[in-house]
């Protein structure tokens, strides 16, 4: 069977950046599933494989675009300290939940000046140009559950 919409697939992947850092691998780990065509993973990546059948390797290079976005300035916002009420310390690299108008959105400190906190709602690997070393180990036809639900159920997957 080959990778098309609706497919649910498990794939060994490492991510590495353009200065050839490991950021993230599946190896030693259970394979990543997801559900083809339901943006459970970044766009360059998912219509990289399609087509591709189980035992198929590739590298991908994957541009912001196609990724996790380009940076976006207005996601870099400076609040005062007292938002951050009952946290004793607030450090760079620190993450937490900012309600925003449009919902929840996780935000990073990345710098602290007296009483000015600086967030950047970005997410981590915006900007970046991302390669994917994949290798397809399994291809299976969703259930109807799983397409309904918009993601993967069992090993690999999702579990309610």
């Amino acid at each position: 069977m080959q990778i098309a919409a609706n497919a649910v697939v498990s794939i060994h992947y490492t991510l590495t950046n353009a200065a050839g850092d490991k950021l993230d691998s599946s190896e030693g780990q259970e394979p990543l599933a997801y559900l083809h065509g339901a943006s459970n993973i970044i766009p360059g990546l998912e219509n990289a494989l399609v087509g591709k059948a189980v035992g198929d390797k590739l590298s991908v290079t994957v541009e912001p675009e196609e990724g996790y976005g380009e940076v976006r300035e207005e996601l870099v916002q400076e609040v005062d300290r007292s938002n951050f009420e009952g946290i004793d310390v607030v450090e760079p690299g620190m993450q937490f939940m900012a309600q925003t108008p449009w919902g929840q959105q996780p935000v990073t400190v990345v710098k602290v000046e007296g009483d000015n906190v600086t967030l950047d709602g970005n997410h981590p690997l915006a900007g970046q140009t991302l390669s994917f070393d994949v290798e397809v180990v399994e291809v299976r036809e969703a259930t109807e559950e799983e397409l309904s639900h918009g993601h993967v159920h069992g090993e690999g997957g999702h579990e309610h």
